[in-house]
């Protein structure tokens, strides 16, 4: 099975499963995208028409349950001498597992879980679907701790057959009821007794009857008693041991009567006023209509004994003289005569009647043929053969598309070969109209979701539309081509169908212009089918080296443009504007300690930008480091002096200490003063220079 597909959308992709009767497979729809659980009924089943209807009929019902504890049903059908049930795939393991390797479990734990499954218990019976088969191997537990009850309706499929094989059967002998193990009709208290023995198996780790053959233990469920539970384990509380008690009880009478009542005490067992209740005893109201019972007994002379309950009849022989006597036994004489009369008189009647049939079946006899088998005939030559042989063709005559017959041929008929009929009867035939054609459906300027729609509708395969996308001025997603055309008819199962889709307009990332030549800024946006008009070049004085773009407008770096784009302007700097001040600074720093080697770095915010690195090098004794500064009356100049990466000092140069200076944007004229001393770091240098000693 494995690599095959099911229903032209279920690949078949491990086997995750199987039991008696049916194989389980994980499995990914196709059309949904999404992993599924394939159930395939065994080969050996195939064939057994009753159980196929069952377990087709049941699975149906199954897949009308809507619970968050039932595994959902999605489809069922049959592909070949396939059948099949696709549900939902639960990612995790089953209760087998869990028990297997952690048992016995926490009492709160396994509660919850016994709630779920009661829970979805109670759904099904509401829907009149009995499980028939609760055992840990049908519990599935999901990664999100979600408790999932799987099987649904196979189990009823599997009992109510004739399949009697031990295969069928094994798997569950632990978890039957006394009813299911008798042959009785199992219901819904059934289902109850098995999930008791699934909370008892859960508390206990062991199973409650175990045995040498499957016949064993199911005579022990009919005879021997449970082990108390608490008995097993002592940590069971008295209200949790009081519901399987009672769940397990061998007739169905003592037992819960919904799963309904048993959820509610599964809800409330844990509260601190029921932990310690007193333990369940089963108490009967009334008679027990099975108890012997001393009735009164007849006398022979008719009258009856106490209570006069019942009579002699007054036809009765009666005791009399020594020996009973009939009452009516001298009325009768000669016993023979009046019956021979009556057989004499019957016999004349009977002979009478035979003579009548037989003259009036000579009269009125109509003569049968044999119906001859025209599928697949032409229309024309099927009418004739039957009206050769003395039949009538119903009219009007049916008719359907078919894609297996031919057009005007005929699909079927109600009676053939090897029936019979009387001459003149009436033969109904279907005829083929060929395949069923559908008309395409105008879908240009549908949105692609919606065009798909439309065609599944029309029965067309997802799998038979084909979109192809391309750049176009319409919206993304939308349809601008169709193939066929609107109103075409086609095949919906062997024709294709093409939907051109829309990208959107085609569009390029913005290039970054910024720091850019003007020539270098060009040649981006040519290499990007973009264009500049010279008329949109902006030079002017900025804070930014001179020739090179400093902003561009409207596009920002990497903002989608489309070819040719709409007027992109650049601004490029010509230069400082009048008003900067540039001061050409020294700082005169050495290593950290004498003699070591430290790595300098200086970093400059001005108005030119913020933590620009002006000077980087290895030192092993003090030097003067020269950059320039460039203040302006809106922004001073930040200085920071790092060695090996710690911050050695902070200088704030001021634009009005750069004018005392005699800095400006033309001179960029060099103050001589130095700093001799270091100055703690934050307070602000008066002077241009500044001399960082060695250490910290």
């Amino acid at each position: 099975m494995i690599g095959t597909r099911l229903a032209g959308r279920y690949e078949i992709l491990e086997r995750v499963g199987g039991g008696g009767m049916a194989l389980v497979y994980k499995a990914h729809d196709t059309l949904l995208h999404r992993n599924v659980a394939v159930k395939v009924l065994r080969q050996q089943y195939v064939h057994d028409e009753e159980f196929v209807r069952r377990f087709r009929r049941e699975a149906q019902s199954a897949a009308s349950l809507s619970h968050s504890n039932v595994v959902s049903v999605y489809d069922v059908g049959q592909e070949g001498e396939t059948h099949f049930i696709v549900m939902e795939y639960v990612e995790g393991c089953n209760l087998n597992d869990i028990i297997k390797e952690q048992a016995p479990l926490q009492v709160d734990r396994a509660v919850h879980i016994a709630t779920q499954i009661c829970d979805a218990l109670g759904s099904a019976h509401a829907n009149g679907i009995i499980h028939r088969d609760i055992k840990p191997h049908n519990i599935l537990i999901g990664k999100n701790g979600r408790i999932k009850v799987t099987d649904f309706g196979i189990a009823r499929a599997a009992t109510s057959s004739s399949i009697t094989q031990t295969g069928s059967v094994i798997g569950s002998v632990h978890y039957f009821s006394p009813e299911h193990a008798k042959g009785v009709s199992a219901g819904e208290k059934s289902d109850l007794y098995s999930l008791g023995i699934v909370l008892y198996q859960m508390l206990t780790g062991k199973l409650p009857f175990l045995g040498e053959s499957p016949i064993s233990v199911a005579l022990k469920h009919l005879q021997e008693d449970v082990e108390e539970p608490r008995a097993v384990n002592p940590m069971i509380p008295q209200s949790v041991e009081n519901i399987i008690l009672k769940a397990m009880r061998k007739s169905p009478e003592e037992r819960y009567s919904t799963a309904g009542e048993m959820l509610r005490d599964l809800e409330t067992c844990l509260s601190p006023q029921r932990l310690n209740e007193p333990k369940w005893t089963y108490s009967s109201d009334g008679d027990d209509e099975e108890a012997t019972r001393v009735m009164p007994a007849l006398r022979v002379d008719g009258q009856s004994g106490a209570g006069d309950e019942l009579r002699a009849s007054a036809d009765a022989p009666v005791w009399r003289n020594g020996k009973y006597e009939d009452p009516e036994e001298e009325k009768r004489s000669n016993p023979w005569i009046k019956p021979i009369i009556w057989f004499a008189v019957l016999l004349v009647m009977l002979g009478g009647a035979w003579y009548g049939v037989k003259a009036l079946q000579e009269i009125l006899i109509i003569p049968e043929v044999t119906v001859p088998d025209v599928t697949g005939w032409p229309l024309e030559d099927a009418k004739e053969r039957l009206e050769e042989v003395g039949l009538v063709v119903a009219q009007p005559i049916a008719e359907e598309p078919s894609r297996d017959v031919a057009l005007n041929h005929v699909i079927r008929q109600d009676k053939k070969d090897p029936d019979t009929a009387k001459v003149n009867t009436t033969i109904r035939l279907v005829v083929s109209t060929g395949i069923e054609m559908v008309t395409i459906p105008p879908l240009e300027g549908k949105t692609k979701s919606e065009a798909v729609t439309a065609l599944t509708d029309l029965g067309i395969p997802e799998l038979n539309i084909e979109t192809k996308e391309e750049f176009d001025d319409r919206p993304a997603g939308e349809v601008i081509e169709q193939f066929p055309s609107a109103n075409d008819s086609v095949d919906p199962m062997t024709d294709s169908v093409t939907l051109k889709i829309s990208k959107g307009p085609d569009t390029v990332p913005m290039p970054d212009l910024i720091g850019k030549t003007v020539d270098e800024a060009e040649a981006l946006l040519e290499k990007e089918g973009l264009t500049l008009k010279k008329e949109n070049i902006v030079e002017e004085p900025a804070y930014y080296p001179a020739g090179k773009v400093y902003e561009q407008f409207p596009y920002k770096p990497g903002n989608p443009v489309k070819p040719p784009g709409e007027e992109i302007m650049i601004y490029v700097s010509t230069g400082l504007p009048d008003e900067a001040r540039v001061t050409t600074y020294k700082v005169t720093v050495g290593p950290r300690q004498e003699g070591a080697e430290s790595e300098i770095r200086i970093v400059v915010s001005d108005a030119m930008g913020d933590r620009k690195e002006a000077a980087k090098r290895k030192v092993k004794q003090q030097e003067t480091f020269s950059f320039d500064v460039v203040t302006s009356p809106s922004k001073n100049a930040v200085i920071e002096v790092f060695q090996d990466d710690v911050k050695n000092n902070h200088i704030t140069w001021t634009y009005q200490q750069a004018g005392e200076a005699g800095g400006n944007a033309s001179s960029g004229e060099t103050a001589e003063e130095t700093q001799p001393e270091h100055q703690p770091e934050g307070e602000q240098q008066s002077d241009d220079e500044i001399t960082v000693p060695g250490g910290l």
